[in-house]
């Protein structure tokens, strides 16, 4: 339960420091390949196992931090872009109420129990996150772009149980720091190749405002990832209760602190939302 908490805490620091990039203006596409970078390096220091090529493709899951590395970029430039053709609040439901996903592959495909309680917490807590979300007053998708938040729901939910397959099936509590930095090295390498193409045309602009920021963000990032795995293997709740109570929490205490530090105000749907999210972790968590 410590490793669930640290993991929820670490990604409530996360939307603290995106906050606090339209505070200080840090450009976040270069932040953000800057953070890869910090949360690689985080995860090379804490392995104390051989680092080398030959050490890496020998690993039955080489393939896996390449491919959600990939995803990782691809599905944060889909949520900016939802945000911009519908709206923040439609990608933050988009993002959030993907925890359907690896809850319901955990059930098919690792044969977890459920019981009728837990159901109902699952259930309050995807309503939860739905009203949470909300900033505006109300949600309207143009029809033509619903492929967007279609998108990143599906992506977001991919890289949830891709991060759950990993853990059930390939890693050992060792390669869990390996395993965490090659992600985020994919990542990064992949936002280089994509500034890269972009500096074709725009020639790139060092900004030591953006550095502080990536690496600010970075090390939150590294053990958002690294606690949420040592959590699901620590086999104290079903992945589906771990992810429920992952992203509820992280809905909750990110409404709070930006009550908190940003005089962020609330709607009654909101509130509503902070609610049923509590209700939520009393039901997945005790029963």
């Amino acid at each position: 339960m410590v490793y669930l908490i640290l993991s929820v805490l670490s990604s409530t620091l996360i939307f603290v420091v995106f906050k606090l990039f339209d505070v200080f203006k840090i450009q976040t596409l270069y932040a953000i390949i800057t953070n890869y970078v910090v949360a690689c390096t985080v995860g090379f220091f804490l392995y104390d196992g051989p680092v080398g090529i030959s050490d890496l493709t020998n690993k039955s899951w080489f393939i896996g931090p390449i491919v959600l590395g990939v995803l990782f970029i691809v599905i944060f430039n889909l949520m900016a872009k939802t945000a911009q053709v519908s709206g923040v609040s439609v990608a933050s439901v988009a993002t959030k109420m993907s925890l359907a996903i690896p809850v319901v592959m955990g059930v098919v495909l690792y044969g977890e129990h459920l019981s009728w309680l837990q159901i109902i917490g699952i259930l309050l807590a995807l309503v939860a996150v739905y009203l949470a979300s909300i900033k505006e007053k109300s949600i309207r998708i143009n029809r033509k772009a619903l492929i967007l938040p279609l998108l990143v729901f599906l992506g977001s939910g991919v890289i949830d149980t891709s991060i759950q397959y990993f853990e059930e099936v390939h890693l050992t509590d060792q390669e869990i720091p390996f395993f965490s930095s090659m992600i985020f090295a994919s990542a990064a390498l992949t936002g280089f190749i994509f500034i890269g193409m972009k500096a074709v045309k725009t020639p790139l602009k060092i900004n030591l405002k953006n550095i502080v920021g990536g690496i600010a963000l970075g090390v939150p990032n590294y053990f958002s990832i690294y606690f949420l795995i040592r959590a699901l293997r620590a086999d104290i709740l079903s992945s589906a209760a771990i992810f429920t109570l992952n992203n509820v929490a992280i809905v909750m205490f990110s409404t709070i602190f930006g009550i908190l530090l940003f005089k962020e105000r609330l709607s009654p749907k909101n509130w509503g939302g902070v609610a049923l999210a509590i209700l939520s972790i009393i039901l997945v968590a005790l029963f």
